[in-house]
């Protein structure tokens, strides 16, 4: 049902997407780093249901609900921008810090990162594009049974972000431990990932597409 090239193809878009820095990775890591790795584990698990959210409403027409309401859609979109450009100010603000620098907080209850997890992915315009606009392109009309194709390729790419997630998750530590030794990385991989965020942000909120288009 499912063609080799169409697996392919979701997997080339979803490693694109999970390996540029969004607010789930910066979650994720500063979760593991602050809290250990069963913390980013928990937290990932609610990163997982909001794919598994965005992958049902996209396949069961939340885009024809979009459609149907232009508001809900704006809603979203504002919601999803001005989220990124909180995340991109915490990092450029002056004293900002990097996602990488480990830092005293109170440990979160189990329940508190999986639902942060859960709420950090839905509000992630990343997730929203990648299945009402990039995942359907994959989706072979003639082979029939769309929906069953939907929910395949969906998973295919819920594997491979969760898989690369989890070596994030895993080498958050080290990682950080090498860039606090190098205080100029760490201070460019803040201004980056700031600089990159906020560009997201700006063009999330200005991108002038139509849900219907998406």
């Amino acid at each position: 049902m499912i063609g080799t090239n169409a697996v392919l193809g979701v997997v080339a878009v979803a490693l694109g997407m999970v390996l540029t820095p969004g607010p789930n990775m910066m979650y994720l890591v500063s979760r593991s780093i602050t809290q250990g790795r069963r913390a980013g584990a928990v937290s990932l698990a609610g990163v997982a249901v909001g794919f598994l959210v965005y992958l049902s409403a996209a396949n069961l027409g939340l885009s024809l609900v979009f459609v149907a309401v232009p508001a809900l859609y704006l809603t979203v979109k504002l919601a999803g921008a001005g989220y990124l450009a909180w995340l991109a100010w915490k990092a450029l603000k002056p004293g900002g810090l990097s996602v990488f620098t480990p830092q005293e907080l109170p440990p979160d209850s189990t329940r508190r990162l999986f639902s942060m997890g859960l709420l950090t992915n839905l509000l992630n315009p990343k997730a929203a594009v990648m299945y009402l606009s990039l995942i359907p392109q994959f989706i072979d009309v003639r082979a029939g049974h769309v929906l069953l194709q939907g929910f395949l390729l969906g998973g295919v790419q819920i594997a491979v972000s969760l898989a690369v997630n989890l070596v994030v998750v895993l080498a958050a530590g080290t990682i950080a431990l090498f860039l606090g030794r190098r205080p100029g990385w760490l201070r460019a991989q803040r201004y980056l990932m700031g600089t990159v965020l906020g560009a997201l942000a700006v063009k999330l909120a200005t991108d002038s597409a139509s849900p219907a288009a998406a």
